[in-house]
Formats: structure tokens, C-alpha cells, sequence
């Protein structure tokens, strides 16, 4: 099964590098690659349809991967690092010069999936592991995005828009979530693969966040120290 284990590995960070919103972009007649945010430059310049297909491509990259991993049996140990490749893969894509998303909706894919798949099999407490995740993630979401949509004076299209002024509550929520994920797999006994593979997530979004054009940010910055707080707890930069 080592082959098996190492060809799931290998493809779960192609699959995971694989381009679809550039690609989709492209078809339309858009160039996003010099776009900060694909998600939301696919939903605005090409189409909410398109927009939509971008988060579903992006978390199926941590689902295929872990439930292929399921359906042949293999070890969980592989399955696990596949998730955390599928992730790496998102984030430094060998397609695009190893330079990629933030890989937050793939890991979303990752943990929706591996919890499930060992609640069916063998750890029936592992949903719980989802919910200590999604509970923060679903907190900064509705701090984000509820204001903004009860705000008078909208049309339906804008209340449905996407993305927004830049959010404290969502990049904390999805900090948090991640956080909190290996942890609860630890303290409520999980298989320590799980534990393991989502503390890995963790440090991979975090080295991301910390690393993604900071080289050009630090060009103009006044304080570096500044710069890394904003980043670790905001996700950018700047407050």
C-alpha cells in the first residue's frame, strides 16, 4: 500500500495546485492573475455562477483526496497528509509559480470530510471535531456579513454581493477555527493522525498569512512588527 499512500499524497497537492479560477477567468475573456483574491475577482468580474463554482472547485480539492483515501483503505496516517498537501497545494501551487491562495476553503474541505468519514468508520465523536471548528468560523462569518445585509437602502443584488470592506471578524473566526480544530481532536481523544494532519493545516495557514507578499509590503512599512500582528490576526498587512 506504500505506493498507494504516496501516489494519494503526491496527487492530492496537484490536484490541490490546479488553477480552475485563472483557468475559468481566462475562458471568459479575464485575466485574474493579477488579482489578490480570486474568489472575489471571479465572483465580480466574471459571474456570480462562476463565482460560486470557485469555492466549490476550492474546498473539493481537500474533499476528493481524503475520500478517495477512504474508499481504498488506505492509511489514515496518508490520508491525513493528503489533506495537508491538498492545502499546500492551494497555497503554493507548482502551476503558478508556488504562488497561490490562502488556503482556507480547502482546509474547510479537509476537516468537513476527514471528520465525517472517521465519524462513519471508527471515532463516532469525531463530528465534534467540525463543530469546535465551525463554531468561531460561523461567528465571524455572521459578524461580517448580517449587518451588512440588514442595512437599508440595498438592492437584492448587493445585499448578495461578495466579499465587502475588509473584515476583522472573518480572518479571526477562520484563525480560531483552526486553531481550535487539532485541539479539540486532542483533548477529546481522536485519532492522533487527525490530530496531527490538522495541527499541520494550522501552521501551513499561518506561514501563509505571515508570508504572502510580504516581501513587497515591507517596502513600504514602518513597522514590521506591525505588519506580522496585522497578518497573523487579519490575514493582511494593514488594519
Amino acid at each position: 500500500m506504500l505506493l498507494a499512500d504516496i501516489a494519494l499524497v503526491v496527487g492530492a497537492y496537484l490536484f490541490g495546485s490546479l488553477p480552475y479560477m485563472l483557468l475559468l477567468g481566462r475562458a471568459r475573456g479575464v485575466d485574474l492573475s493579477q488579482e489578490d483574491d480570486l474568489h472575489a475577482a471571479l465572483w465580480h468580474k466574471v459571474g456570480r455562477i462562476e463565482g460560486l463554482s470557485g469555492v466549490l472547485v476550492d474546498i473539493l480539492k481537500g474533499v476528493i483526496p481524503i475520500a478517495v483515501g477512504f474508499a481504498f483503505h488506505l492509511h489514515l496516517t496518508a490520508i491525513a497528509v493528503s489533506g495537508t498537501a491538498a492545502v499546500a497545494g492551494q497555497m503554493w501551487p507548482v502551476f503558478r509559480k508556488f504562488d497561490g491562495e490562502k488556503g482556507n476553503t480547502t482546509g474547510i474541505g479537509v476537516i468537513i470530510t476527514l471528520t465525517m468519514f472517521l465519524t462513519a468508520t471508527e471515532s463516532p465523536l469525531a463530528y465534534l471535531v467540525f463543530i469546535i471548528f465551525a463554531v468561531p468560523v460561523l461567528i465571524g462569518l455572521g459578524i461580517r456579513t448580517i449587518p451588512r445585509m440588514m442595512a437599508p437602502d440595498q438592492t437584492l443584488g448587493q445585499r448578495l454581493s461578495f466579499g465587502g470592506p475588509p473584515s476583522n471578524s472573518m480572518p479571526l473566526g477562520m484563525a480560531a477555527g483552526f486553531a481550535l480544530a487539532p485541539l479539540g481532536s486532542w483533548c477529546l481523544g481522536q485519532p492522533v493522525e487527525m490530530t496531527l494532519g490538522l495541527l499541520a493545516i494550522f501552521f501551513l495557514i499561518i506561514i501563509r498569512r505571515l508570508t504572502a507578499g510580504l516581501r513587497d509590503d515591507l517596502k513600504t512599512a514602518t513597522s514590521v512588527r506591525s505588519i506580522l500582528i496585522n497578518r497573523l490576526l487579519y490575514d493582511r498587512s494593514y488594519p
